[in-house]
């Protein structure tokens, strides 16, 4: 109303904030800091909501509304469940049931792997502890707080303190796999940087559901990771080609003296229903060439080199030799692989499950400009735009990542004058 000046407002809102606190018996740590607090009141109240809202909007300053909801509201199972309701998949909406299909026979989800073989490697080295930010389901963590629940913290929804809580049990002598979204890594980015990479600190970075994951959407693609971690020091950032892979990653990267290890993988099935090898260390930074050959050479990264295999087997026919390399490690880099590939070929073709943009075909490019190749270098991976819901198999063939427009770049690529 323009009665009191700024600095007499303030003071009447605290003193009206102490007369609360001493009605309410505590202190609201908002109203502490002079921020206008109402609440709690119920979320599901739409009515009495838009009055509140509409209240409060032309008080001036900061000001918090508390809501209190229940997830699932309104759909019993759901409310019931929470966690397993999160993502149910498919299901009855009038009976509640879920559509369970037979996955006997198929190869495991990698999420699965993971969290078995962090078990197996926990009771392996007794400093071992597992850390999410509220998906243990989701991440397959759960499996780790079954079988040693004082090894496993859920820190909720706090990517940023997983990241950072990750690196103090390392500095204090654990070796923590922070298991964390390739999306939801973004909000911990600044975290990783000073409070794990800076001090090399042993901490596995575990980053699920990395690259396009479907009908989950633009907020849930991990296209960014490669491309905004492969600029920072002291980090190995590799990505399993297969479970086996991820398994030996996993052993790998809780040796002594390893430091900062990223890992990525896919969301859903892998590739080999016999999974369970043995646990075997990886030469770091070190990839391998899988398939001979003098035309192209086609590079990739992830389990995304299985459709660059499937379309190499497709064209073999036409007698063209493809020299299919598994970069296996964005860093270290392996510089023995990729200087023969610059010494060998003329034509080069990077694949990645990922952005186009500072990736790995980002990385390859800076390699041969900075050691005097000058190959054609062709590169198939995430475009520069946000891809929306789908089907995996569906954006892959949107964004030109599938086995089709893979077998189809190899053979432009190859019939262009360089």
């Amino acid at each position: 109303m323009g009665v009191l000046n700024e600095s007499r407002r303030k003071a009447l809102i605290r003193f009206a904030n102490s007369l609360k606190s001493i009605a309410a018996q505590q202190q609201n740590i908002f109203e502490g800091m002079n921020i206008r607090y109402f609440g709690p009141i119920d979320g599901h109240d739409v009515k009495n909501l838009a009055r509140v809202l509409r209240d409060i909007k032309d008080l001036e300053g900061p000001k918090i509304l508390h809501l209190h909801t229940t997830k699932g509201k309104g759909f019993a199972p759901a409310e019931k469940d929470p966690g397993v309701w999160h993502a149910p998949g498919l299901f009855d909406p009038d009976t509640g049931e879920r559509i369970q299909t037979d996955t006997q026979g198929l190869p495991p989800r990698f999420q699965d792997v993971f969290g078995e073989t962090l078990v197996e490697l926990a009771r392996m080295n007794p400093r071992i502890v597992g850390i999410t930010p509220a998906m243990p389901t989701g991440c397959s963590m759960n499996k780790l707080m079954e079988a040693m629940p004082d090894r496993a913290f859920d820190v909720g929804i706090a990517e940023g303190h997983a990241a950072t809580f990750s690196g103090g049990l390392a500095k204090e002598g654990l070796q923590p796999f922070c298991n964390i979204y390739s999306s939801f890594m973004q909000r911990a980015y600044d975290n990783v940087i000073h409070d794990i990479a800076l001090l090399r600190l042993p901490v596995v970075l575990c980053l699920d559901r990395a690259g396009l994951v479907g009908e989950d959407g633009p907020t849930h693609h991990g296209a960014f990771d490669l491309a905004y971690f492969r600029p920072i020091p002291h980090l190995t950032i590799a990505s399993p080609m297969d479970e086996a892979e991820l398994r030996r990653l996993m052993y790998t990267a809780q040796l002594p003296d390893q430091g900062p290890f990223v890992i990525r993988y896919p969301r859903g099935r892998g590739f080999l229903p016999d999974w369970r090898c043995p646990l075997e260390a990886l030469p770091v930074g070190k990839g391998r060439r899988l398939t001979e050959g003098n035309d192209l050479a086609v590079i990739t990264l992830g389990p995304i080199g299985h459709l660059a295999q499937q379309a190499i087997r497709r064209l073999q026919p036409q007698g063209l030799g493809y020299a299919h390399y598994d970069r296996r490690g964005l860093e270290p880099r392996d510089e023995e692989l990729l200087h023969e590939v610059g010494r060998r070929f003329r034509r080069i073709l990077t694949i990645e499950d990922g952005v186009l943009k500072g990736g790995m075909g980002s990385a390859v490019l800076e390699f041969m400009a900075d050691h005097g190749y000058s190959p054609q270098v062709r590169r198939i991976g995430i475009p520069d735009r946000f891809v929306e819901h789908g089907t995996v198999s569906q954006l892959y063939a949107l964004c030109g990542m599938d086995e089709e427009h893979i077998a189809q770049a190899m053979v432009e690529t190859l019939s262009t004058n360089v």
